[in-house]
């Protein structure tokens, strides 16, 4: 089973993703989270640190910024939060999508995936921002057609469209 949370930011799609997950699993599911935590970015430690402190230890975390393939196996219970900070970490470091994708797609595991809605402003004016948003369109489109279940989350309130 395959299931999509996408939404704006802060919209409360992760802590959805995060129970969705919990009722399906009947054992410690996989949390794995996207971030690269390379950078030097305080707010994003904050950000993360609230994460885990509503988690607790209900989940097992791994940390793959990048290929989440290698990550997710066969018959397992994971939660990828999210594609948008993997998608981001793709283009940095210059890495094909597509193949990391299809296996991970292909792959006989409950995956709830997460991702931030960051289609419907106006055009970004910069070429990797308006790479960043037609990667974002693209690969969500691909997640999607292949789940279960999609959601769209606004205001912490779920809409089943699929």
């Amino acid at each position: 089973m395959k299931i999509l949370y996408y939404g704006g930011q802060k919209s409360g799609k992760s802590h959805l993703a995060e129970e969705k997950i919990l009722s399906l699993s009947l054992k410690k599911p996989v949390y794995i989270a996207t971030y690269d935590d390379s950078y030097d970015d305080h707010e994003m430690h904050k950000k993360i640190a609230l994460h885990q402190k509503r988690r607790g230890d209900s989940f097992i975390t791994v940390q793959e910024p990048l290929m989440l393939h290698e990550v997710v196996k066969d018959g397992g219970f994971y939660l990828i939060d999210c594609l948008s900070m993997w998608i981001l970490n793709l283009l940095e470091k210059q890495i094909d999508y597509q193949p990391i994708l299809e296996k991970l797609l292909s792959t006989d595991a409950t995956i709830v995936f997460v991702l931030n809605d960051v289609n419907r402003g106006i055009i970004p004016d910069g070429a990797l921002s308006r790479r960043y948003v037609d990667l974002s369109g693209v690969i969500g489109q691909s997640v999607a057609f292949v789940c279960d279940e999609v959601y769209e989350v606004v205001l912490g309130l779920p809409k089943r469209i699929k």
